[in-house]
């Protein structure tokens, strides 16, 4: 017996067509200006139809967002299952690579949904650490891998932030930086 549903196609399309509509929008309105009518004239679908698939704009950004991270950073790292210097170095530079995307295309509203942008990266980042730390350290209490996965995924997130927002360096060089010490601990910085 096949457990799994089939997700009707029609409604995979036309929940393709409401998040591509809102996310050209996106590139020429700010968010804030962007309304139901926008989005559904865009997509060329009635109010009923993206009320059927969003709750409202706000779901429809989370959502978007949610799938762009997943298919460029998450189905990128999904084959990690070891966290070592590269997986590091890896995850990162999906994660600035995602930003800085994110940023050129929608660079009035980035700043406007930053909070989303850096949940949304939280969330998968912290589900991927954990399962790499299950992987290398199953015999660890359940709690401890998931307060070392919650912490690494805000690192992760403050680091590509502050890269941003801060560093001229390239996103290679300004983790080879942090790499020392990141994979040695903190016995490398109190020695």
């Amino acid at each position: 017996m096949n457990t799994t549903t089939k997700v009707d196609p029609r409604i995979i399309r036309t929940q393709k067509l409401i998040m591509d509509a809102f996310a050209h929008l996106l590139t020429s309105k700010e968010f804030k200006d962007i309304t139901i009518q926008d989005i559904t004239h865009e997509a060329t679908v009635n109010r009923a139809t993206f009320y059927y698939h969003f709750v409202d704009k706000y779901d429809l950004l989370e959502k978007v967002l949610r799938k762009e991270f997943t298919d460029t950073v998450c189905n990128q790292i999904a084959g990690y299952t070891l966290l070592d210097a590269a997986t590091v170095t890896d995850i990162f530079l999906c994660v600035t690579r995602f930003q800085t995307s994110l940023y050129a295309r929608c660079r009035s509203g980035f700043e406007t949904f930053k909070t989303t942008i850096e949940a949304i990266i939280q969330k998968e980042l912290e589900q991927a650490f954990g399962q790499m730390l299950i992987n290398q350290h199953g015999g660890a209490s359940d709690e401890s891998l998931r307060v070392a996965a919650v912490m690494l995924s805000w690192g992760m997130i403050g680091a590509s932030m502050d890269w941003r927002q801060n560093s001229n360096l390239p996103a290679e060089q300004y983790i080879e930086l942090a790499l020392p010490y990141v994979t040695r601990g903190l016995g490398s910085l109190m020695a």
